[in-house]
């Protein structure tokens, strides 16, 4: 549905985006992140034709940006950063503006109705923009990107300004609209990006830093390959026992958490996958497997270890599908 080929903007000798290129199926949920200046809100300005690029493409639903820009967009919901409200009309007459903008086809009351309702604002439908809370007018800038029905949606922070409540609805929604639209997301807050998307891009010094889903990420940054139980049974004797199993690099125990419980963090070598053995086990001894986790990287770390520039090169997904070209 998106596909970019080597997409490239320079502001002079500056180089905001540097022949980048990445694909996003029909129906994916892709997670775009970067700092402050990494030439991420540039490339969705680029994808979204509010600003052209220096050379390279942008294809929506196979139509390029630049060429056909008016079917290029009638493909497109955007919702930039900075919501576009005009906040001296009520929410319902904007979103009928929106409406005869978009020249929509769809039956008009029961669409915006809809729209409406999705996204939580049809009880201020009657109320002046400017006297809506952030939050609101953050709400009615999503609806304002729904209307129409777009097969591509690119959200840039749409959370922004919400509650925690309102910041489950709205991931509840976007995950929900996944399923019909290929949907771009731009957001500051990393466990969002990771509750909601299929894949994510990480863009640094304009360039894609990383592009992967969230556990590879996780997997080819990180060195460590550990899991942290917590097991109830004679200490030494599941020392022992775990040291014995094939790929296990080391095995120590933590501090005692309960009574004749321990935390043993157990390192396995790389590819080595040792979770059914330590519960083949402790089944074998009766010992109580009480809790396990994956002492993987979080996505902040991830993040924070490709853009502090710490040398990580990492496999490229459509490198190993043939590329984008």
């Amino acid at each position: 549905m998106i596909e970019v080929r080597n997409l490239t903007k320079h502001y002079g000798d500056k180089h905001a985006v540097n022949d980048i290129s990445f694909t996003v199926e029909d129906g994916e949920i892709l997670g775009f992140l970067g700092p402050n200046g990494a030439g991420k809100s540039t490339t969705m300005n680029m994808l979204t034709g509010y600003i052209s690029s220096t050379s390279g493409q942008a294809l929506i639903n196979g139509v390029d940006i630049l060429e056909d820009p008016i079917k290029a967009k009638s493909y497109i919901g955007y919702l930039p950063e900075l919501p576009p409200l005009y906040l001296d009309m009520t929410v319902k007459g904007y979103l009928n503006y929106i409406y005869d903008l978009k020249k929509c086809k769809l039956p008009r009351k029961a669409h915006l109705k809809e729209v409406m309702a999705l996204t939580k604002v049809d009880d201020v439908a009657e109320r002046i923009i400017k006297n809506l809370s952030k939050g609101y007018k953050q709400r009615v800038g999503l609806a304002q990107a729904l209307i129409g029905n777009p097969p591509v949606l690119i959200l840039d922070e749409p959370t922004v300004g919400l509650d925690p409540k309102q910041i489950l609805e709205i991931r509840t929604l976007i995950k929900k609209l996944g399923k019909n639209h290929t949907v771009i997301l731009s957001s500051h807050i990393l466990s969002e990006i990771q509750a909601v998307c299929d894949r994510i891009i990480i863009i640094n010094h304009g360039h894609v830093a990383a592009h992967d889903t969230t556990d590879n990420l996780s997997k080819n940054v990180s060195t460590d390959h550990r899991i942290i139980a917590r097991i109830e049974g004679p200490r030494d004797e599941i020392i022992k026992a775990m040291r014995n199993i094939e790929g296990i690099k080391y095995c120590r125990a933590d501090m005692e958490r309960e009574p004749g419980v321990y935390e043993y963090e157990l390192e396995a070598a790389p590819d080595t996958d040792i979770r059914r053995a330590i519960f083949d086990i402790c089944a074998e001894h009766h010992w109580y497997l009480l809790a396990a986790r994956s002492a993987e990287l979080t996505l902040e770390d991830v993040f924070l270890k490709i853009t502090m520039g710490e040398g990580i090169t990492l496999p490229d997904p459509d490198a190993e599908k043939g590329g984008a070209d």
